[in-house]
């Protein structure tokens, strides 16, 4: 019986360590929803511009072009922000699932687990960036107002 009960002490103890990860993967999700909205507003932008560059000359269709340029970076800036998050989330999964498997073998699994910690909170900091880069450069945008 005490084999058992060490256990499911140690099974308890591996919950216990999974529930912040699992807080972590909420709010990486939340972030991973806000993206895809602001990717979602950008590719009708550049849908909508690429519609009306052709009924425009001059000042006019320099500024759409120049917007259809700065709309294609952020566009990249919010994939790139998007795959992070998503790497971040699943480095997040293998953590959880190696602090189990290190409850379950009876191994010292302490070291991959701190490792996986820090690549996803890493990666989550660079997606963080990215997406901050991405909003300074939707802010600056100087839009033309042909489209409403």
């Amino acid at each position: 019986m005490p084999v058992l009960d060490s256990h499911v002490f140690d099974i308890t103890r591996a919950i216990q360590l999974a529930v912040a990860p699992v807080f972590l993967l909420t709010a990486i999700g939340t972030l991973i929803n806000a993206l895809t909205g602001r990717l979602g507003r950008a590719v009708d932008r550049r849908r909508t511009l690429e519609e009306l560059l052709s009924a425009f000359e001059g000042e006019t269709r320099a500024s759409m072009v120049r917007e259809l340029a700065i709309l294609a970076t952020r566009i990249k800036l919010v994939l790139w922000a998007m795959a992070s998050a998503v790497l971040s989330a699943l480095l997040v999964c293998l953590l959880i699932g190696t602090a189990f498997l290190g409850a379950f073998v009876a191994l010292d699994l302490s070291r991959p687990v701190a490792i996986l910690f820090v690549l996803a909170i890493g990666v989550l900091t660079l997606c963080l960036l990215a997406f901050l880069r991405e909003v300074f450069l939707a802010a600056a945008t100087d839009r033309a107002r042909f489209v409403a």
